[in-house]
């Protein structure tokens, strides 16, 4: 009888001890979708936040002032020092930094002035107020001015780069152009419109 009932104590229960094949991918399965749909609409919110609050703008400009000091005008034609007042405000978060920056001046058609704006940085949210000055040489005026006034525009253009979390770098640019009424006569501002 001993043996009898060590063979049946060795003996385990049908379906007792083994593992069961079933119920149990099904669940592992679920979990790995809803931890995946979970992390897609994490990234989703990421990328929500980042454009709202990060996303690159690019800078706004805006003309303050504009001079013609040292005007002279001689036997159809004009010279003089053109001053132009500006400023130049980083709507982004993050520092902007401007290079290749232009300003020029055009009478006609025609380019009779330009200069590089240095090269410079500007913080988040801040406006930078600059001034820039330069001697316009002796040009034609191309046909007796109407009134004793003459139009001549101004064209800036700031361009150059904004870093958004460290990481990216975005390209911005921003132009303003004015035309300008100067008197042909003592070159005192008429009046100008940007």
């Amino acid at each position: 009888m001993n043996s009898d009932r060590r063979a049946s104590m060795d003996k385990y229960p049908e379906g007792w001890g083994r593992r069961r094949s079933g119920g149990g991918g099904k669940t592992n399965l679920a979990s790995c979708v809803v931890a995946t749909v979970f992390l897609i609409l994490v990234a989703a919110a990421l990328v929500a936040v980042f454009l709202v609050f990060f996303r690159p703008r690019d800078p706004k400009i805006q003309v303050d002032d504009v001079r013609f000091p040292g005007f002279s005008a001689a036997n159809g034609t004009v010279s003089f020092t053109f001053a132009q007042y500006a400023a130049v405000r980083n709507p982004n978060r993050a520092s902007f930094s401007h290079y290749d920056s232009t300003l020029q001046v055009v009478y006609a058609g025609n380019q009779v002035g330009f200069m590089f704006i240095p090269a410079g940085q500007i913080d988040g949210g801040r406006t930078q107020h600059m001034a820039a000055s330069f001697a316009v040489d002796s040009f034609p005026l191309a046909v007796p001015p109407p009134g004793g006034s003459m139009e001549v525009d101004s064209r800036m253009r700031v361009k150059g780069r904004v870093r958004v979390l460290w990481l990216f770098t975005h390209h911005v640019e921003a132009t303003a152009g004015c035309r300008v009424v100067v008197s042909a006569g003592d070159g005192s501002v008429l009046g100008f419109r940007c």
